[in-house]
Protein backbone atom coordinates (compact mmCIF):
# COMPACT_ATOMS: atom_id res chain seq x y z
CA UNK A 1 0.00 0.00 0.00
CA UNK A 2 2.76 2.42 0.92
CA UNK A 3 4.55 1.59 -2.32
CA UNK A 4 1.40 2.37 -4.33
CA UNK A 5 1.02 5.70 -2.54
CA UNK A 6 4.65 6.55 -3.24
CA UNK A 7 4.18 5.78 -6.94
CA UNK A 8 1.00 7.84 -7.10
CA UNK A 9 2.60 10.71 -5.20
CA UNK A 10 5.58 10.73 -7.58
CA UNK A 11 3.29 10.63 -10.62
CA UNK A 12 1.20 13.52 -9.30
CA UNK A 13 4.24 15.64 -8.49
CA UNK A 14 5.65 15.05 -11.97
CA UNK A 15 2.37 15.66 -13.79
CA UNK A 16 1.42 18.84 -11.94
CA UNK A 17 4.73 20.53 -11.24
CA UNK A 18 3.98 24.14 -10.32
CA UNK A 19 0.24 23.52 -9.86
CA UNK A 20 0.30 21.60 -6.59
CA UNK A 21 -0.58 23.75 -3.56
CA UNK A 22 -0.08 20.77 -1.26
CA UNK A 23 0.04 16.99 -1.39
CA UNK A 24 -0.41 15.12 1.88
CA UNK A 25 -1.03 11.56 3.00
CA UNK A 26 -3.63 10.95 5.67
CA UNK A 27 -5.48 7.78 6.65
CA UNK A 28 -3.83 5.85 3.86
CA UNK A 29 -5.01 8.19 1.12
CA UNK A 30 -3.49 11.17 -0.66
CA UNK A 31 -5.08 14.60 -0.69
CA UNK A 32 -4.08 16.93 -3.50
CA UNK A 33 -4.85 20.64 -3.22
CA UNK A 34 -4.86 22.72 -6.41
CA UNK A 35 -5.88 26.28 -7.25
CA UNK A 36 -9.36 26.95 -8.60
CA UNK A 37 -7.84 28.43 -11.77
CA UNK A 38 -6.08 25.13 -12.52
CA UNK A 39 -8.83 22.69 -11.59
CA UNK A 40 -10.24 21.88 -15.05
CA UNK A 41 -6.85 21.21 -16.62
CA UNK A 42 -5.76 19.18 -13.57
CA UNK A 43 -8.91 17.04 -13.59
CA UNK A 44 -8.66 16.46 -17.33
CA UNK A 45 -5.12 15.18 -16.98
CA UNK A 46 -6.03 13.07 -13.95
CA UNK A 47 -8.58 11.34 -16.16
CA UNK A 48 -6.53 11.01 -19.35
CA UNK A 49 -2.90 10.56 -18.26
CA UNK A 50 -1.90 6.89 -18.59
CA UNK A 51 0.15 7.14 -15.37
CA UNK A 52 -2.89 8.35 -13.44
CA UNK A 53 -6.11 7.24 -15.18
CA UNK A 54 -8.74 8.32 -12.67
CA UNK A 55 -11.70 7.19 -14.73
CA UNK A 56 -14.36 7.74 -12.08
CA UNK A 57 -15.56 10.61 -9.95
CA UNK A 58 -17.32 8.87 -7.07
CA UNK A 59 -18.31 11.84 -4.89
CA UNK A 60 -18.04 15.58 -4.37
CA UNK A 61 -18.10 16.76 -0.75
CA UNK A 62 -17.79 20.25 0.69
CA UNK A 63 -15.67 21.33 3.65
CA UNK A 64 -16.54 24.62 5.31
CA UNK A 65 -15.18 27.01 7.88
CA UNK A 66 -17.44 29.72 9.37
CA UNK A 67 -16.86 33.01 7.58
CA UNK A 68 -15.88 34.76 10.82
CA UNK A 69 -13.28 32.08 11.60
CA UNK A 70 -11.89 32.23 8.06
CA UNK A 71 -11.50 36.00 8.34
CA UNK A 72 -9.91 35.68 11.78
CA UNK A 73 -7.29 33.26 10.46
CA UNK A 74 -6.51 35.61 7.59
CA UNK A 75 -6.09 38.52 9.99
CA UNK A 76 -4.00 36.73 12.58
CA UNK A 77 -1.99 34.48 10.21
CA UNK A 78 -1.71 31.87 12.97
CA UNK A 79 0.68 29.66 11.00
CA UNK A 80 1.54 29.05 7.38
CA UNK A 81 -0.16 25.65 7.30
CA UNK A 82 -3.25 26.80 9.19
CA UNK A 83 -3.64 29.90 7.02
CA UNK A 84 -3.29 27.82 3.85
CA UNK A 85 -5.88 25.32 5.04
CA UNK A 86 -8.43 27.83 6.37
CA UNK A 87 -7.87 31.02 4.41
CA UNK A 88 -11.15 30.48 2.55
CA UNK A 89 -14.50 29.41 3.89
CA UNK A 90 -15.54 26.89 1.23
CA UNK A 91 -13.73 24.03 -0.48
CA UNK A 92 -15.01 21.31 -2.78
CA UNK A 93 -13.44 17.90 -2.19
CA UNK A 94 -13.49 15.55 -5.17
CA UNK A 95 -13.13 11.81 -4.54
CA UNK A 96 -11.60 10.00 -7.50
CA UNK A 97 -11.08 6.33 -8.33
CA UNK A 98 -8.63 4.79 -10.77
CA UNK A 99 -9.94 1.37 -11.78
CA UNK A 100 -6.84 0.81 -13.90
CA UNK A 101 -4.37 1.28 -11.04
CA UNK A 102 -6.66 0.60 -8.07
CA UNK A 103 -5.93 4.04 -6.61
CA UNK A 104 -8.08 6.55 -4.76
CA UNK A 105 -7.40 10.26 -4.52
CA UNK A 106 -8.94 13.29 -2.85
CA UNK A 107 -8.61 16.62 -4.63
CA UNK A 108 -9.47 19.77 -2.67
CA UNK A 109 -10.19 23.07 -4.40
CA UNK A 110 -10.88 26.24 -2.41
CA UNK A 111 -13.35 28.83 -3.68
CA UNK A 112 -11.55 32.16 -3.49
CA UNK A 113 -14.60 34.36 -2.83
CA UNK A 114 -16.12 33.69 0.60
CA UNK A 115 -19.20 35.84 0.00
CA UNK A 116 -20.05 34.24 -3.37
CA UNK A 117 -18.08 30.98 -3.70
CA UNK A 118 -17.62 29.97 -7.34
CA UNK A 119 -15.82 27.07 -9.00
CA UNK A 120 -15.68 25.71 -12.53
CA UNK A 121 -18.03 22.83 -13.29
CA UNK A 122 -16.30 19.57 -14.21
CA UNK A 123 -19.35 17.92 -15.77
CA UNK A 124 -17.49 17.94 -19.09
CA UNK A 125 -14.72 15.86 -17.49
CA UNK A 126 -16.94 13.49 -15.49
CA UNK A 127 -20.70 13.63 -16.24
CA UNK A 128 -21.36 12.13 -12.79
CA UNK A 129 -20.45 15.54 -11.34
CA UNK A 130 -23.85 16.86 -12.45
CA UNK A 131 -25.93 15.91 -9.41
CA UNK A 132 -22.99 16.22 -7.00
CA UNK A 133 -22.49 19.86 -8.02
CA UNK A 134 -26.21 20.55 -7.81
CA UNK A 135 -26.20 19.18 -4.25
CA UNK A 136 -23.25 21.39 -3.29
CA UNK A 137 -25.02 24.37 -4.86
CA UNK A 138 -28.24 23.62 -3.03
CA UNK A 139 -26.83 22.90 0.44
CA UNK A 140 -23.78 25.21 0.49
CA UNK A 141 -24.45 27.84 -2.17
CA UNK A 142 -21.35 27.12 -4.26
CA UNK A 143 -21.91 28.25 -7.86
CA UNK A 144 -20.43 25.93 -10.48
CA UNK A 145 -19.76 27.98 -13.58
CA UNK A 146 -20.61 26.14 -16.79
CA UNK A 147 -22.94 23.59 -15.17
CA UNK A 148 -25.66 22.64 -17.70
CA UNK A 149 -28.56 22.70 -15.21
CA UNK A 150 -27.57 24.32 -11.93
CA UNK A 151 -30.68 24.32 -9.72
CA UNK A 152 -31.72 22.97 -6.33
CA UNK A 153 -31.94 19.21 -6.01
CA UNK A 154 -32.88 18.44 -2.39
CA UNK A 155 -34.67 21.47 -0.95
CA UNK A 156 -37.93 22.97 -2.15
CA UNK A 157 -37.93 25.49 -5.00
CA UNK A 158 -38.99 28.30 -2.66
CA UNK A 159 -36.36 27.48 -0.04
CA UNK A 160 -34.34 30.45 1.23
CA UNK A 161 -30.66 30.00 2.05
CA UNK A 162 -28.28 27.05 2.11
CA UNK A 163 -29.00 24.71 5.04
CA UNK A 164 -25.53 23.14 5.43
CA UNK A 165 -23.74 26.45 5.89
CA UNK A 166 -22.52 26.97 9.42
CA UNK A 167 -24.23 30.37 9.63
CA UNK A 168 -27.63 28.99 8.60
CA UNK A 169 -30.17 29.42 11.45
CA UNK A 170 -31.55 26.21 12.95
CA UNK A 171 -35.08 27.55 12.59
CA UNK A 172 -34.53 28.39 8.92
CA UNK A 173 -35.46 31.63 7.17
CA UNK A 174 -39.05 30.86 6.14
CA UNK A 175 -41.78 28.42 7.08
CA UNK A 176 -44.40 26.94 4.79
CA UNK A 177 -48.04 25.91 5.16
CA UNK A 178 -50.91 25.00 2.91
CA UNK A 179 -53.49 27.78 2.56
CA UNK A 180 -56.92 26.26 1.90
CA UNK A 181 -58.38 29.57 0.71
CA UNK A 182 -55.62 30.11 -1.86
CA UNK A 183 -55.31 26.38 -2.54
CA UNK A 184 -51.54 26.52 -2.58
CA UNK A 185 -48.49 26.38 -0.36
CA UNK A 186 -47.46 29.77 1.02
CA UNK A 187 -44.17 30.84 2.56
CA UNK A 188 -44.01 33.11 5.60
CA UNK A 189 -41.36 34.40 8.02
CA UNK A 190 -40.51 31.90 10.75
CA UNK A 191 -42.39 32.26 14.01
CA UNK A 192 -39.77 30.37 16.06
CA UNK A 193 -37.46 32.61 18.07
CA UNK A 194 -33.89 32.24 16.69
CA UNK A 195 -31.24 30.82 19.02
CA UNK A 196 -27.53 31.48 19.17
CA UNK A 197 -25.79 28.10 19.17
CA UNK A 198 -22.19 29.34 19.15
CA UNK A 199 -20.72 29.33 22.68
CA UNK A 200 -20.19 32.82 24.04
CA UNK A 201 -16.43 32.36 24.32
CA UNK A 202 -16.24 31.46 20.62
CA UNK A 203 -18.29 34.36 19.29
CA UNK A 204 -16.33 36.89 17.28
CA UNK A 205 -16.92 39.76 19.68
CA UNK A 206 -15.31 37.69 22.47
CA UNK A 207 -12.56 36.07 20.41
CA UNK A 208 -9.23 36.12 22.25
CA UNK A 209 -10.58 37.29 25.62
CA UNK A 210 -10.32 33.88 27.30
Amino acid sequence: MATDLNILSANLSEAFSGKVVSLEERLGELTLVVKASDMVSVFTRLRDDADLRFEELIDVAVSTTPLTAARTVRRRQVSARCARAKAHAFAAVYHLLSVTHNWRLRVRVFAEDDEMPMLESITAVWPSANWYEREAFDLYGIIFVGHPDLRRILTDYGFVGNPFRKDFPLSGNVEMRYDAAQRRVVYEPVTVEPREITPRTMREENFGRH
